[in-house]
């Protein structure tokens, strides 16, 4: 069975960093990609980053390039989104998926594995 946990969400000010967390179990990391979505108040779910469990490639909506670092550790089989300077736009419920594809933006089709959210709020 396939499980994804997202945690590390919280409280933050404008500016400051924080580091979303995304335990897998059930998956090896080197089979599948991770990818981060994110829903914000009142909008549609959108793909965030994600990176290739092939070859570690890594891509970011162009809303994030720069601030945020995704990561993987394959011997905890846990994924990190590094979140730095983060804006009032960022709040938004957080997900993980665990898909077959890592090569764009990514897609919620393309990602077959979801986690539960994590709730990221950016105080002014």
């Amino acid at each position: 069975e396939v499980q994804l946990q997202a945690s590390g969400g919280g409280l933050v000010q404008a500016g400051g960093s924080l580091t979303l967390s995304c335990a897998a179990s059930g998956v090896t990391f080197d089979d599948f990609a991770i990818g981060w979505f994110r829903q914000a108040p009142g909008k549609e779910r959108e793909g965030v980053s994600c990176i290739s469990g092939v070859d570690g490639s890594t891509y970011y909506v162009d809303s994030v390039k720069g601030r945020f670092a995704i990561s993987s550790d394959k011997s905890k089989n846990t994924a990190y989104l590094q979140m730095y300077n983060v804006k009032f736009e960022d709040t938004a419920v957080y997900y993980c998926a665990a898909g077959l594809n890592c090569g764009g933006i990514p897609f919620e089709y393309e990602y077959d594995y979801w986690g539960q959210e994590t709730l990221v709020t950016v105080s002014s």
